[in-house]
Order: C-alpha cells, then structure tokens, then sequence
C-alpha cells in the first residue's frame, strides 16, 4: 500500500496535474505536497482548501447521507467496513477558467480528516479519470 510521496506522485502522473497535496483539513496543514500550487504557496494552498473542505463536511445540507432510520444506521452508501470511518463527503470538485480543483477525503481506521487535493488543467486534464483514479489512490493511501 502506497504512502502520502508515492500517491502524490501517482497523482501527478494523471494527464494535465499541475500539482498535488495531501492536507489535514482540520489544522489545515500540508502532510505532502508535489508540483506547483495555486500562487505558488503548497501551504497557504492548503490552508484554503482545508477551509472549503471543513465548509463542505459540517454541512448539515452538503454533508447528509442516504438519511437515518429508526436505528440510527444510514440507509446510504455507508462505512467502507467494518474498520473504516467513511468521511460525510467523498469528494469537492472547483472549476475555474482554465483549471479543476478535485478534493477527494480520504477513509480512514481513525477520524477521516485528511484529503487529497488535486489542481489539474482544464484543457489538458480529464476530470472524469483524474476523479476515477483520486478515488482508487485514496483508498489505497496509508498514513502513518
């Protein structure tokens, strides 16, 4: 199972990545960063999408799931298994003129508080795979 550098350098290696971090979006911190960032700052970088990362998973309308039961179970998707905390959102996609921001929460055996953010150019990029391929390297990601 791959670790935080060699998931973000598969993430780079996704057609049109300018760059990759995997950041705790609860102290907003960058745990790995690869490639450029936005404004050229992986931290400050971090720091704001860690905020719309915490924006979008307290959400108490962006965040629900399939709804409750009388069990208190969702009746959605659910954990990952038995060991894993399924974060409330899987992930946040931002357009601009000429780039995608995907962030794609992480599952993990702890608090899921941790995403990878990936900034992919609009004209060279492929959402659709770049959001496939997150997913996959997100659920192979160990921390550690």
């Amino acid at each position: 199972m791959p670790g935080i550098d060699e998931s973000l350098l598969e993430a780079m290696r996704l057609p049109g990545a300018r760059g990759a971090s995997v950041v705790d979006w609860i102290s907003g911190l960058a745990l790995g960063a690869v490639g450029d960032a936005p404004g050229g700052d992986a931290e400050a970088t971090a720091a704001e999408t860690a905020e719309l990362a915490r924006l979008a998973t307290e959400s108490g309308v962006v965040a629900l799931t399939g709804g409750d039961d009388d069990t208190g179970e969702t009746t959605g998707d659910g954990p990952s298994g038995p060991s894993g905390k399924e974060p409330p959102v899987q992930d946040l996609i931002i357009t601009n003129a000429d780039s995608y921001h995907l962030l794609r929460f992480v599952t993990t055996t702890f608090d899921s508080t941790v995403f990878v953010h990936l900034w992919l150019d609009r004209g060279e990029g492929n959402l659709a795979l770049a959001r496939i391929r997150l997913a996959e390297m997100a659920d192979r990601l160990v921390l550690g």
